[in-house]
């Protein structure tokens, strides 16, 4: 971002990055955001990192570090949204693909945060309300799930069985919440993709 707005600053004489006519600067800011928020095809580093984090650090990473650049896509978006449009289809496939044949929890949900992020991309050119729902209702799913992988200390899909004798409601919330995340009708996190396939 920092090379963006000197390369923007050199080019035209000024540091407002929100409205560059050039489009190496737009090129080069949203391929900075796309990689700090682990857009495909810029994802490769997500799934890594998430596996070597805390779950605390973890949920940082996956809901709170996420906010400060979707604000940026929110006010750069019109000047590229063709691009956005694009880095949103493919990270709603990447992620999709990517989480089959995990057993890691984490992996799974950072797969499943790239797949999210596609999704709040891909409407954000078309609906910003929409698109600060989902964001708020995948904060919440979120925000849910890491805290009851922190309270049963469940690190892959197999110990999430064993976890029934410690806390068994929350050992029933758990699969419902992951489910939400996947986005299956009857739940919560089927409704921000109904209305944006609408």
């Amino acid at each position: 971002l920092l090379f963006a707005s000197i390369s923007n600053a050199f080019l035209t004489g000024e540091w407002d990055i929100l409205q560059t006519p050039n489009t190496l600067t737009s090129s080069l800011i949203t391929l900075a955001l796309a990689m700090k928020i682990g857009l495909a095809p810029l994802h490769s580093w997500m799934p890594e990192v998430m596996q070597g984090l805390s779950l605390l650090n973890g949920l940082i990473l996956s809901t709170w570090q996420k906010l400060a650049p979707l604000y940026l896509i929110y006010q750069i978006q019109p000047t590229n949204s063709n691009i956005f449009i694009t880095l949103g289809l493919l990270s709603i496939i990447v992620g999709g693909w990517g989480g089959f044949n995990q057993v890691q929890l984490r992996k799974i949900l950072a797969y499943s945060s790239i797949a999210h992020l596609g999704w709040m991309i891909l409407i954000l050119s078309f609906s910003p309300p929409l698109a600060l729902l989902t964001i708020l209702i995948y904060l919440l799913m979120t925000f849910s799930l890491f805290s009851s992988f922190m309270l049963t200390r469940t690190p892959h899909i197999n110990s999430l069985a064993t976890t029934w004798a410690k806390i068994p409601i929350l050992t029933i919330s758990t699969p419902l919440v992951l489910l939400s995340l996947g986005g299956l009708p009857p739940l919560t996190g089927f409704m921000p993709k109904w209305l944006i396939l609408q």
